[in-house]
C-alpha cells in the first residue's frame, strides 16, 4: 500500500515561516524498509531514464526529466520499480504534456499515485487536473501554505512515500509564499546522491522572481541558504524551469557560482528589486487555474 506520512507542526505566519527552521526538517516514522546501498546517480540529460540500485537492492529508483518548450518547464517522473506495484509520482506536470507523460508511464508499466506541484505556477497550467480525470486514484499534492486546492496538503517536514522510497518536504517560500522543495530521502536504502526538486526557489545559476504572489526577496534568500544550501554539496539540483539549456546542477555548484545567491542578503535584495521583469503573460490564466490545482471544471473543455 502506498502511504503518505505527515508530520504536523503549528502553522507559521508568512512573516516568521523560516524563523524557527533548523537546517534539516524534523524526521518521522515511515514503514520499515530493508537496508540497501545504492550506487550513485549520474547526471542525466533531459530525456534520460535512470535507475539506481545495488545487486542486493530491494528498491530501485527510475528517474526521468522531461521538458515543455512554451513555458520552459521541467516535469520529473520518479518510480520505485522494484516494488511490486511500481508506484510513481510526477513533479510539476504541465497540462499541455499530460498525454506524453502518461504514455511514458504506461509504456514503463508504472502505477501513478501522486501528481505534485512545488508551488502555484504563474507561467503554465498544472497538469494535475487532467491527470486525475484520465487516471482514477491519482492524488494531487501541493503545500498547505500555497492556498491551493488539492487532495493532499503538505507542510515542512512531511514525507511522501512511494514504495520503499520517499521525498521529504522543505518549505522554501520567497518566490511565492507556498513554495516547497522536495528532497529525496536520506538513508542507506535511499538513492545517492540526494536529489532536490527546487521549483522556482532555486534555478540553475539563478532563482525565481519575488515581485508577485506573496514573494519576498528576504524570505527567498533565507529559504535557499537554510533549506537547500545546507544539503550535501553533491545533492543534484533539479529546478522547475530553465531558459538556457541547463538540465541539472548541484548544491556545491550553486553555492559557488550562482550569480545572485552567492551575494550577501542586502545585495541580493537589491538585485531582485531591479530586475525590471515584464508582467507574466500567462499569470491571469494560470494562477486561478492552479489555485484549484488544475482541477477546474474540465467538462467545459470537452
Amino acid at each position: 500500500m502506498i502511504q503518505l506520512r505527515f508530520l504536523k507542526s503549528p502553522l507559521l505566519s508568512s512573516s516568521n515561516i523560516l524563523s524557527n527552521f533548523s537546517p534539516k526538517p524534523r524526521t518521522g516514522t515511515l514503514l520499515p524498509h530493508p537496508v540497501t546501498k545504492f550506487k550513485p546517480l549520474s547526471q542525466m540529460d533531459s530525456y534520460s531514464t535512470t535507475t539506481t540500485s545495488s545487486s542486493s537492492s530491494s528498491s530501485k529508483l527510475l528517474f526521468r526529466q522531461t521538458f515543455e518548450k512554451e513555458s520552459s518547464t521541467y516535469t520529473y517522473l520518479l518510480a520505485d520499480v522494484n516494488h511490486p506495484d511500481k508506484p510513481a509520482l510526477l513533479i510539476d506536470p504541465v497540462d499541455k504534456t499530460v498525454d506524453r507523460d502518461l504514455n511514458v508511464i504506461k509504456e514503463l508499466g508504472l502505477k501513478l499515485v501522486y501528481a505534485m506541484n512545488t508551488h502555484v505556477h504563474a507561467d503554465h497550467v498544472t497538469g494535475t487536473g487532467l491527470i486525475k480525470s484520465k487516471v482514477p486514484g491519482v492524488k494531487s499534492i501541493i503545500s498547505k501554505a500555497s492556498g491551493s486546492k488539492a487532495d493532499l496538503h503538505v507542510e515542512h517536514g512531511d514525507k511522501v512515500s512511494f514504495g520503499d522510497l520517499f521525498l521529504e518536504v522543505r518549505a522554501t517560500p520567497g518566490h511565492t509564499l507556498g513554495c516547497v522543495t522536495y528532497v529525496s530521502g536520506e538513508g542507506p536504502d535511499q538513492p545517492q546522491p540526494r536529489m532536490a526538486f527546487t521549483g522556482d526557489a532555486l534555478l540553475i545559476r539563478g532563482c525565481g522572481r519575488t515581485d508577485f504572489q506573496g514573494g519576498s526577496s528576504s524570505q527567498l534568500y533565507k529559504s535557499v541558504h537554510s533549506q537547500i544550501f545546507t544539503l550535501p554539496k553533491d545533492t543534484l539540483i533539479y529546478p522547475a524551469h530553465d531558459y538556457k539549456g541547463f538540465t541539472v546542477s548541484t548544491v556545491g555548484e550553486e553555492i559557488q557560482y550562482n550569480p545572485r545567491l552567492t551575494k550577501d542578503e542586502e545585495t541580493f535584495k537589491s538585485i531582485m528589486e531591479n530586475l525590471n521583469l515584464s508582467y507574466p503573460k500567462m499569470i491571469d490564466i494560470a494562477v486561478p487555474a492552479n489555485l484549484v490545482c488544475g482541477m477546474q471544471d474540465l467538462t467545459s473543455k470537452a
